[in-house]
């Protein structure tokens, strides 16, 4: 599977300005990957309280990103914000290239933002089949909990972190992606944001692909804005599993 990654400024609580971009982006990445991973909340950046901002599983961003899906024959996955039932979500999606999309939103809200004020919690985590891969989508925060990422008996062959993760807590992001790749045995791609947002905080990257021993096969300079690809395979992971099968002696537990 040719995975790339987009790892770009986002403008503050502009969507016109962010799909356009994005649009372009997607465009030359046609024929070329089959999965684009953009940064949470890739329309807004992370506004908590802008819920002006939000939109239902009708509204311009999801139309925007089937649409690209279809026409660039490509899947794509990030998150943005969404409304339903009365509630705010920010919401993690996966676009397939015939156009179908499946989501799932943010388990663990940013309190000390005060993401939980604004937003509803999630209860499910995100994970589907595509181009051979199990691939599981999580959001940010979520990082700093190895539990809800725990890959019991191999559910995933892909995990996928999409962020908005400071410039000052940047060690935190390197070191737990790469402890996810390791503790499961799993591809580990995360995709942050750089730039400024409108709150004056800073972002410089540090998007990354790991393999399962968490070698860099992709990553990105400080605050570098570009669209990188490579490939992954899933012959060599299961191989690495079967040869050395940590994740059999792995604990069984259920989350309630």
């Amino acid at each position: 599977m040719k995975l790339a990654i987009v790892q770009d400024d986002i403008c503050w609580a502009d969507k016109n300005a962010n799909l356009q971009k994005t649009a372009k982006q997607l465009s030359e990445l046609a024929g070329k990957a089959d999965l684009a991973v953009l940064p949470e909340m890739f329309t807004t950046g992370f506004t908590t309280d802008r819920l002006d901002l939000a939109e239902t599983m009708n509204g311009q961003t999801v139309d925007s990103l089937k649409k690209w899906a279809v026409e660039f024959q490509l899947a794509i996955t990030g998150s943005f914000i969404a409304e339903e039932n009365d509630n705010i979500y920010n919401r993690g999606f996966f676009v397939f290239p015939s156009g179908e999309i499946k989501t799932a939103d943010k388990r663990h809200l940013f309190t000390p933002a005060k993401e939980d004020d604004y937003f509803a919690y999630g209860n499910e985590r995100l994970t589907v089949r595509y181009k051979d891969f199990n691939i599981c989508l999580l959001i940010c925060y979520d990082i700093r909990f190895p539990v809800w990422a725990r890959n019991v008996n191999n559910e995933y062959d892909l995990l996928i972190y999409v962020a908005n993760f400071p410039a000052k807590r940047i060690c935190d992001w390197d070191t737990l992606l790469r402890a996810r790749a390791i503790e499961n045995q799993s591809y580990v791609c995360g995709v942050n944001r750089t730039g400024v947002d409108g709150l004056d905080i800073s972002y410089n990257g540090h998007s990354v692909l790991l393999d399962y021993k968490a070698n860099e096969l992709l990553s990105f300079q400080d605050n570098e804005r570009a669209i990188k690809t490579t490939e992954i395979l899933t012959v060599s992971l299961e191989n690495y599993r079967e040869k050395f099968a940590v994740w059999k002696d792995a604990d069984r537990f259920t989350i309630a």
